[in-house]
C-alpha cells in the first residue's frame, strides 16, 4: 500500500476582512521580524483573549477540510474563485498557518504559488536558486549539478545575477517554476499562476509536470483549465465555499464542478458571491442572442451572435473583457472592448450596456461558457467565472457545412480550396 505523504485533518483558515496586506521585506527586516516574533506572539495572544473577532469581521477561506494524498498521486484542486484552493496550497507550503486543524507532510516540498512567494527580492536569481535548494536540504554540489538546467528552462541566462526585484513577472514566473520542478522535491505544489505565462511557456510547464509525475513524485495542481487537469491528474478534489465538495477521479470531480457552474447561471448575477474585484461597477445581466438582424432562435456555426453586457453603471474608460471556454475549461477566444478597431462604433442609447457582435460564429457545435471581467480606469471592477453558458448548433461557414466531432477541434475558420478539377 502506498505511503500517505499528505494528511489533512479538520483544516480551517479564517481571515480578517480588513487585514492589511504585507509587502515584501528586506533581509534585515526578515531578521528583525524573526527576533521579535516571540514577543509579538505573546502580545497577539493577549489581544485575542481580550478581543475575539466576530464572524462579521472575518471570512472562512477553508472550513473543516480533510483528505489524504498517497505517494506518487497527481491530484488536481479545482473550484471557483474564492473556493480556498490557493489558501490550501499556502498552508501545505507553510506560507501561512491554519486557524484550526492540521496538515502533516512527509517529504520535501517544492512550490510555485503566487508571484512574490518563495524568492527573496533583494537576492539575485543565482542566489535564490541556491537558497531554495538549501531550504530543501540539498547539498551545494547537487544544486550546482542542476543549475544549468534551471537557468536554461527559465531562459534568463543574461539576468541570472540581477536581483529578482528587477525581473518582469514573466521572468520571475519562469525562474520560480524552473526552481520548483528541477530541484527534485518529493512533493510539488503548483498554483494556477501558470495561467499568466504565454502559451509556449504553459506547454513547457505542463510537459515538465508530466515528467515529474512520471517519476513517481507527488503533485498537487490548482487550475481552471479542466483539459490540463484531465490529462495530468488521476484524482480531483473539488473545493466549494472552503469545503471538499467532491473527492474522486479527475473526470468525476470535473463533472461535478461543471454542473455546479451551470447551476450558478440560474442565479441573479448580482447575487453571486464568488466574484472578484472591489469596484462599484458590476455585471448585472448577460444576454446572448443571434443578433438584431437574424431571426433564428439558436446560435449555430456561421450565424451572427450578439453578447450584451448590462452593467450597474459606467465610469471613464469602462471596458469589458470576456473569454469563451469549451466544456473542459480550455480558453478558445478572448474579446476586449478596450482594444479598438475601425469597425467599432458608439451608441449613447445603450446606457450602461456594452455589446459585442460576431458576424459569423466560428465555434463548432457544443456547449460553451463565458468568464467576464469589467474594468474602469485600468482597475478591475468585477470578475465572474461562468457568467453564462450557451449551446451552438451545427451550421455552415459561408455555405461550407461544418464537420463535427471531438477530434476536429472547436473552431471552424473561413477558408477556400483550389483543386485541379
Amino acid at each position: 500500500m502506498s505511503e500517505v505523504v499528505i494528511r489533512v485533518e479538520g483544516l480551517s483558515k479564517r481571515f480578517s476582512i480588513n487585514a492589511r496586506q504585507e509587502s515584501y521585506q528586506t533581509l534585515r527586516d526578515t531578521i528583525t521580524t524573526a527576533a521579535l516574533a516571540p514577543f509579538r506572539a505573546v502580545k497577539s495572544l493577549a489581544a485575542a483573549n481580550g478581543n475575539q473577532e466576530t464572524d462579521e469581521e472575518s471570512i472562512w477561506a477553508l472550513k473543516d477540510v480533510s483528505f489524504e494524498v498517497k505517494n506518487g498521486e497527481v491530484v488536481g484542486l479545482i473550484g471557483r474563485n474564492g473556493a480556498g484552493k490557493s489558501t490550501l496550497l499556502k498552508i501545505l507550503a507553510r506560507v501561512t498557518e491554519p486557524t484550526e486543524g492540521y496538515a502533516r507532510i512527509v517529504g520535501k516540498i517544492g512550490s510555485l504559488l503566487e508571484v512574490g512567494v518563495g524568492f527573496h527580492l533583494e537576492l539575485s536569481g543565482r542566489e535564490n536558486i541556491f537558497l531554495n535548494g538549501a531550504i530543501l536540504g540539498m547539498k551545494r554540489a547537487d544544486i550546482k549539478q542542476r543549475f544549468d538546467a534551471i537557468v536554461s528552462f527559465a531562459e534568463i541566462e543574461k539576468f541570472i545575477d540581477t536581483p529578482v526585484k528587477h525581473y518582469s513577472s514573466g521572468m520571475y514566473l519562469r525562474l520560480a517554476f524552473a526552481v520548483a520542478a528541477h530541484l527534485e522535491p518529493e512533493i510539488l505544489l503548483v498554483d494556477e499562476v501558470l495561467a499568466v505565462g504565454d502559451a509556449a511557456f504553459q506547454k513547457k510547464c505542463i510537459g515538465k509536470m508530466e515528467e515529474v509525475a512520471g517519476e513517481g513524485r507527488t503533485v498537487l495542481f490548482v487550475s481552471h483549465n479542466m483539459a490540463a487537469v484531465q490529462s495530468l491528474c488521476t484524482r480531483g478534489i473539488f473545493l466549494h465555499n472552503g469545503t471538499v465538495f467532491t473527492d474522486a477521479t479527475a473526470s468525476a470531480s470535473i463533472s461535478a464542478y461543471l454542473r455546479m457552474l451551470e447551476q450558478s447561471v440560474t442565479q441573479d448575477l448580482l447575487e453571486r458571491s464568488d466574484r472578484r474585484g472591489r469596484g462599484q461597477i458590476r455585471l448585472a445581466r448577460l444576454e446572448i442572442s443571434t443578433g438584431a438582424n437574424d431571426h433564428a432562435l439558436t446560435l449555430a456555426t456561421g450565424r451572427p451572435a450578439a453578447f450584451v453586457f448590462h452593467l450597474t453603471g459606467t465610469a471613464p474608460k469602462t471596458s469589458c473583457i470576456f473569454t469563451i471556454y469549451d466544456d473542459f475549461g480550455q480558453p478558445l477566444a478572448t474579446f476586449n472592448s478596450a482594444v479598438r478597431s475601425p469597425d467599432d462604433s458608439r451608441d449613447e442609447s445603450l446606457g450602461n450596456s456594452l455589446v459585442c457582435n460576431i458576424d459569423e460564429l466560428p465555434l463548432v457545435p457544443g456547449r460553451y461558457r463565458i468568464n467576464v471581467a469589467i474594468s474602469a480606469d485600468g482597475e478591475l471592477q468585477d470578475h465572474l467565472e461562468g457568467a453564462a453558458f450557451f449551446e451552438v448548433e451545427q451550421g455552415a461557414i459561408r455555405g461550407r457545412p461544418v464537420i463535427r466531432g471531438k477530434g476536429y477541434g472547436r473552431i471552424c475558420l473561413q477558408h477556400h480550396w483550389t483543386s485541379p478539377s
